[in-house]
């Protein structure tokens, strides 16, 4: 207990799955929490039940940007953690493909994370410091034909979580990435694995450990990296998956 003591962390997506797992640890931990999403009712029902503030938040727009910030500022007079988990999954090809559903992705996956870590970069500088965590995938490791718009915006979250490290790390902030393979959110439901015989065979012959992983044990790679546990790993990538890339 108490490993985010005196912390505020901003999460991005934080109404449901990951985020709103992360959300419930961090706030067992110590953090403020302020949990960020389009979900509004079920960002407020989240908020409620782990004692956290809640603010619409669409990540594609600047200004509702700096209006998160701040409002987490005002609330608790700084921002030590941010969490880019808001993501969106949708199926698309390379052959065929529509430039609107590929420009979607782009802007909620990649650009929302760029318009976050741009926007608290000098507030955590001011600070002394601070631990951006940027959630990407194991399609940000290896190509995925089916998901191309999905997969581009992770590889794209890996190569500015490597930048930003670079840029920020003199300033005592600490900017990595996590990668998550199968995991049991409502992000699921939106890709092929809702079928169950296709996810059946995918964890019996691609995953060694041959099952989801869960919510929970994301956000306790997470909460690792928020906290001052990993006070010298900076740069690098985190790869949760059951052994899918291995």
């Amino acid at each position: 207990m108490g490993r985010l003591e005196g912390k505020t962390a901003l999460i991005t997506g934080g109404a449901r799955g990951q985020g709103a797992a992360e959300a419930a640890l961090f706030a067992e931990e110590g953090a403020n929490v302020v949990l960020t999403d389009v979900l509004d009712d079920e960002g407020e029902r989240t908020a409620d039940i782990v004692g956290g503030r809640f603010i619409h938040h669409d990540v594609t727009d600047e200004e509702q940007w700096a209006a998160a910030v701040v409002g987490a500022v005002e609330l608790h007079g700084g921002l030590d953690v941010l969490v880019n988990n808001a993501g969106i999954y949708v199926e698309t090809s390379l052959v065929g493909g529509d430039l609107d559903e590929y420009r979607r992705v782009i802007e909620v996956n990649q650009v929302g994370v760029y318009l976050g870590m741009r926007e608290v970069a000098p507030l955590m500088i001011e600070r002394g410091g601070g631990s951006i965590i940027n959630t990407s995938s194991t399609a940000g490791l290896q190509g995925a034909a089916g998901s191309f718009a999905y997969s581009a915006s992770k590889w794209a979250v890996r190569g500015m979580t490597r930048s930003a490290a670079v840029r920020l790390g003199p300033h005592g902030v600490r900017v990595n990435s996590i990668h998550p393979g199968p995991i049991d959110t409502p992000m699921i439901a939106d890709t092929r694995m809702a079928d169950a015989d296709l996810l059946d065979q995918l964890l019996q012959q691609h995953v060694p450990l041959g099952r989801m992983g869960q919510p929970e044990e994301v956000a306790k790679l997470a909460l690792f990296l928020a906290s001052d546990e990993s006070s010298y790993s900076t740069g690098s990538e985190f790869v949760i998956d059951g052994g899918l890339v291995a």
